[in-house]
């Protein structure tokens, strides 16, 4: 298939990752190559995954002096994504030799909004619980053809119930051939992005309580936040090594004992939970959002939300499982190959070829076939045909 992935528009699509949205959608886009798909992605500048194309987001709005004058423009980022996803869409409308499928993930409600402007279906990943500019687009389309979901997880499913029409799951996947078993070590590891939401400063606090050294890798995109309550937090203890590179993070983690999932908003999914179970490291985790699916008694253990007493106690439970049966999970739960096929199956479903036409049987001479044109699956089939898990 002719295959057009839409990436978000914050971070180069390219290790090291920022977060979990850009890893998802170089591994994706990389299997897709591989399976011999011809992929095009849009993404920011920066952006590379062996053998997909790569058209760079234009995030530079031409606005005039008239325009930038006017007292109720919006901030500079929102008008330069509001541009680029727009320039996206209208391109894809007017392509005279369209592709075979459009798969949306960014967070951005543009292109789920322009839709109905496409010849062929755009599937949008819903990465995150309902947001507000996301929900409105969503219910501006309803009905139309053009519209196809999928969710990352049951707990997405679940915050978009009652407002989605139709969102089959498939979960993310990780490279378990990449992300590889590590013998394990004394001490703990937390990574991600370093913001609020993540709270790593509780991971800090547990593993404390909990009696094993620490080390956070990732990001500062708040740097306020890391000031406040991350750095006051650090000692020889527990140590910020910085945003390390795949290699660097695979082996940190991979020689760590349990690495933990701190979130303090509903996690759609746990990307990093499955790279460390990847690793053969359990996972101690908050009961929150997709993780407690994802981890289940299998991979880690799970700790009441926010309470940091409660996750020193699943830190040391964690610390004492077996690796090779935490790896084991992750490879048959979380792998890659499963993700992959499962949007290979809702890319196939969604496009359907017209029926070819065959040469009346007196032909001696078989002349080519004209190029296959695709449909979109009225909305009644979509739902049918795709399912709801």
């Amino acid at each position: 298939m002719r295959i057009v992935l839409i990436a978000h528009h914050v971070a180069p699509i390219r290790a090291p990752f920022v977060g979990g949205v850009e890893s998802f959608t170089w591994y994706l886009a990389r299997w897709l190559a591989r399976r011999g798909h011809d992929v095009l992605m849009y993404a920011p500048a920066g952006s590379a995954v062996p053998g997909v194309r790569v058209r760079e987001l234009d995030l530079q709005p031409r606005l005039s002096d008239a325009a930038r004058s006017d007292v109720d423009m919006p901030p500079e980022a929102f008008m330069a994504a509001h541009h680029a996803y727009q320039r996206v869409m209208v391109e894809l409308a007017a392509d005279p030799d369209p592709c075979d499928v459009v798969h949306s993930n960014t967070l951005h409600y543009l292109p789920l909004l322009m839709a109905p402007t496409l010849t062929v279906p755009l599937l949008t990943t819903l990465h995150t619980p309902p947001t507000p500019w996301l929900e409105s687009a969503m219910r501006s389309v309803a009905g139309h053809t053009a519209l196809a979901l999928s969710a990352v997880s049951p707990a997405t499913l679940d915050a978009w119930r009652g407002i989605a029409p139709v969102l089959p799951v498939v979960g993310n996947g990780v490279d378990t051939d990449s992300w590889t078993a590590g013998p394990g070590g004394p001490g703990a590891a937390w990574s991600g992005r370093i913001v609020p939401e993540k709270a790593p400063h509780l991971a800090i606090d547990a593993c404390r309580a909990a009696g094993l050294p620490l080390r956070l890798a990732g990001p500062v995109i708040d740097r306020a936040y890391f000031d406040a309550e991350v750095a006051p937090r650090l000692g020889d203890d527990a140590v910020h090594v910085g945003h390390l590179d795949h290699r660097e993070l695979r082996d940190l983690i991979g020689e760590s004992s349990v690495a933990l999932m701190t979130p303090a908003w509903d996690e759609p999914f746990g990307l990093a939970a499955a790279e460390a179970m990847a690793c053969g490291t359990p996972v101690a985790a908050f009961d929150r959002g997709g993780l407690p699916a994802l981890v289940g008694r299998e991979g880690g253990r799970i700790a009441r939300a926010g309470d940091v007493p409660d996750l020193a106690r699943a830190v040391r439970e964690a610390a004492r499982m077996d690796r090779a049966a935490v790896r084991a999970h992750a490879v048959r739960t979380a792998g890659i190959d499963a993700m992959g096929h499962g949007y290979e199956r809702l890319y196939g479903r969604l496009v359907t070829p017209r029926p070819a036409i065959v040469p009346a049987a007196s032909t001696t001479t078989l002349r080519p076939r004209p190029a296959r044109r695709s449909r979109v699956l009225p909305r009644a089939e979509v739902g049918v045909r795709l399912g709801t898990s």
